[in-house]
């Protein structure tokens, strides 16, 4: 009787074992069943050219942002960069409107007075704060430069000067362009550029308008805007910089006036090479 029980335990035993391992061997089939769902091919996604009842017009694909520019789409005309054949143009793409002066005025209010002041005179606000001098529009350089180097500075900056190609559209950059000129004109006018018109003196309408005798007189840039604001006191490079500042002006020299002098050596009466700078002749601050 002992041995019919125990061989009968022993059996349910077995028993219980491989239905424990039955068990286990149904979960990893479902554990590995689950992993193999379509959820990665049933995407919610939209298939080029095909129709939708999500949008209201029953298109899957969107139209584009306004001003989207799409790598292929890129436009390298005159109108985009006031290039032409590899050189400037000197040219307006577009007719030179009253509407198109007004609208260039304005965008020229907005983004170059701080620097080039409302007259073109490369005297803005932040120049008189200490900023680089910028360009000043009535020097002769400036009157011949083409029109396309005035559209071609605003779009891929100059010097100093950032780009402002994210900013200003390019029918506006050409607006800018012809306030530019007409800028210049008002300064350098003469009495062919008026047939019929009678010009009146500046003194008199300056005293129409009451405006100090102070007024008139010639531009001239504050003394905050002649230092050349680098450590070492050079132009490094910048285009247009070409120019000395004042003894005592830069920031390394301010520096090295702070530094109590050392007494001066003795040196042998050695005559110094041709060129080479002496404490008796000044180092141009410029590019040679």
């Amino acid at each position: 009787m002992r041995n019919n029980a125990s061989s009968e335990q022993e059996t349910g035993n077995k028993v219980q074992r491989l239905s424990q391992y039955a068990g286990l061997m149904a979960l990893g089939a479902v554990s590995l069943l689950a992993g193999c769902r379509q959820d990665m091919h049933n995407q919610p996604k939209f298939v080029p050219q095909r129709g939708t009842e999500f949008f209201a017009d029953g298109r899957s694909a969107r139209p584009q942002v306004v001003n989207t520019v799409g790598r292929s789409q890129l436009h390298e005309d005159y109108f985009s960069t006031g290039m032409s054949g590899g050189a400037e143009g000197n040219t307006f793409p577009m007719p030179v409107t009253l509407e198109v002066l007004e609208r260039g005025q304005e965008r020229y209010n907005v983004f170059c007075t701080p620097c080039h002041s409302r007259v073109g005179n490369g005297a803005g606000m932040i120049v008189q704060r200490g900023y680089r001098p910028a360009g000043n529009f009535h020097v002769d350089r400036l009157r011949r430069a083409p029109l396309g180097h005035f559209f071609s500075v605003i779009t891929n900056g100059y010097g100093a000067m950032p780009d402002y190609a994210s900013q200003i559209t390019p029918a506006d950059r050409w607006a800018v362009v012809a306030y530019v000129r007409a800028l210049q004109l008002s300064q350098n006018a003469s009495a062919g550029d008026m047939p019929g018109a009678q010009p009146e003196p500046l003194n008199d309408i300056a005293v129409k308008e009451g405006m100090t005798p102070e007024f008139l007189h010639d531009w001239v840039l504050p003394d905050t805007a002649k230092v050349i604001g680098t450590p070492n006191g050079m132009d490094n490079g910048i285009p247009g910089q070409d120019q000395t500042a004042a003894p005592g002006t830069t920031p390394a020299a301010r520096d090295m006036s702070r530094t109590p002098a050392k007494p001066a050596l003795s040196q042998p009466n050695v005559a110094a090479a041709p060129g080479t700078p002496t404490a008796t002749s000044p180092v141009q601050n410029h590019r040679p």
